[in-house]
């Protein structure tokens, strides 16, 4: 042993590796694997008794430098500021580590973000008190970098739809946060590479082709560093580029603002790690379009064409062997979109055990689940209808719907003609079936050009939104579609 050498205490060593119990470091040393420990000769003091001292020399490689011993407290107001403000605490390691905020939401949402990687068992670092995902993300220096690691943090506890949007939104604006460097691909193959593979976790990235590679090679040279986002005119590109759609032209209003939210919640989460001292939109004038609330009566249809249109529904398709067509089969489920206002993929999910169907009067849907389709890339599953939760709701929330007699007699009659699933699954179509633009048996014409474009789904159209509170969504159409046991 050489002077150089470091020894440290039993204590000092449960200190180093993260809080550890004795009992636990004993036990490692009955097994071999605890640090090599030193007994120091024995010596006698005027006023202590004999006893043996242990120490133990760690080697620096293997020292602890991540803990899962981690602990939060409620927030609360700092007293000792004149202005107010709420402090953050949680501890790690047995270290005690606080962050003060301006508001409580800030402090919620960063709280929250704390408590999300605990319990996905990711390891919080010793030295800065930050699970392993935020430490990747503040570590990084340039925006590309940032983003991967905000992916990377996000991904677990977002719905497939959200992952979906924070894509598009990241993939649209990314291109726009780089420097003026030579060989830059094209715009469709830059937003192929981000969607397909720069903006996934890890594990689900395929193989790269070789002008994806390139690709990915200019975005990483070219990509702006942290710093640069403190300047107005590196962000103002960005802004501008969610502004416009594939082709050139100027995308909607509420394209513009979801994707917009996207970007805001990116640099927030930078102010939150402390790699930008202030979210750089605060400081640009700029305004996107107005968003409209208000919804045109000429493109929402009323109960006499709905129920012409669920007829005309009946003829859509190719007949089977057994004289029934696709469009009969979707019947039952525009039905529920219309007579119950619900969404496509709650009447996806829709059970037999959910539904109440007396023989007479009133029934009821009971619904806890939604199955919206998205491609199979954003799930975890690999299935393009992945279960969750209700939307704007709790985990564990049900929605009862009373549905009128009408209804009750489309849905008895479905399950006696087709039966009810035996699995979960349900495969997708085109929306076709239900393309206004198709002739209806009776009349024969077609809709006004000006305004087919612009159909609503009969999702909306019994006042859909006093009874689910969302806005308008384009149906999709599920073939096959039945009942589920």
């Amino acid at each position: 042993m050489t002077k150089h050498d470091e020894l440290l205490t039993v204590r000092q060593v449960l200190d180093e590796l993260g809080g550890v119990s004795r009992r636990t470091f004993y036990r490692w040393r009955e097994i071999g694997k605890a640090p090599d420990g030193i007994r120091l000769p024995k010596r006698r003091t005027a006023h202590l008794p004999q006893r043996p001292q242990r120490l133990a020399r760690i080697p620096p490689e293997r020292r602890m430098t991540t803990s899962y011993d981690v602990k939060f407290w409620e927030i609360r107001r700092n007293k000792s500021s004149k202005s107010p403000s709420y402090e953050v605490r949680w501890k790690v390691g047995g270290r005690e580590r606080s962050k003060t905020y301006k508001t409580k939401a800030l402090g919620e949402s960063f709280l929250t973000d704390l408590r999300q990687a605990a319990r996905r068992g990711e390891a919080f670092d010793l030295e800065t008190g930050l699970p392993e995902s935020m430490t990747k993300a503040k570590d990084a220096r340039t925006v590309l970098d940032f983003v991967k690691a905000y992916v990377e943090a996000r991904w677990l506890y977002a719905a497939a739809k959200s992952r979906d949007s924070m894509s598009d939104a990241l993939a649209t604006a990314l291109p726009a946060l780089t420097k003026e460097k030579a060989g830059r691909p094209e715009a469709a193959l830059l937003r192929k590479a981000l969607r397909h593979y720069v903006l996934l976790p890890e594990g689900k990235r395929p193989a790269m082709p070789a002008d994806i590679a390139r690709a990915v090679r200019w975005l990483e040279a070219a990509s702006l560093s942290i710093e640069d986002l403190n300047e107005t005119k590196a962000v103002r590109p960005a802004l501008d580029a969610l502004a416009l759609r594939l082709d050139g032209k100027q995308a909607g209003a509420n394209t513009i603002r979801r994707k917009r939210a996207v970007l805001h919640h990116v640099f927030e989460y930078a102010v939150e790690l402390e790699g930008l001292p202030s979210n750089p939109l605060h400081r640009i004038k700029w305004k996107g379009p107005k968003t409209t609330e208000t919804v045109d009566p000429r493109v929402v249809v009323n109960p006499r064409q709905a129920r012409e249109l669920l007829v005309a529904l009946t003829y859509v398709g190719k007949r089977q062997c057994d004289g029934k067509g696709r469009g009969r089969r979707l019947m039952g489920m525009f039905a529920c979109m219309y007579f119950a206002a619900l969404r496509p993929g709650e009447a996806v999910s829709l059970r037999e055990q959910d539904c109440y169907l007396p023989a007479d009067g009133w029934g009821r849907l009971t619904l806890d689940g939604s199955r919206p389709e998205v491609n199979r890339r954003w799930t975890d599953t690999g299935d393009a209808h992945e279960l969750q939760g209700l939307k704007h709701r709790g985990e564990d929330d049900v929605r009862r719907i009373p549905i009128p007699p009408e209804l009750v007699k489309i849905l008895r009659q479905h399950i006696e003609e087709f039966g009810v699933a035996l699995t979960d699954g349900c495969s997708a179509v085109s929306a076709a079936a239900w393309s206004p633009r198709r002739p209806t048996p009776r009349s024969g014409r077609k809709p006004a050009p000006s305004l087919s474009h612009r159909f609503r789904s009969p999702h909306r159209s019994c006042g859909g939104r006093t009874i689910c509170d969302t806005r308008p969504s384009r149906s999709g159409s599920t073939a096959a579609y039945r009942l589920q046991r």
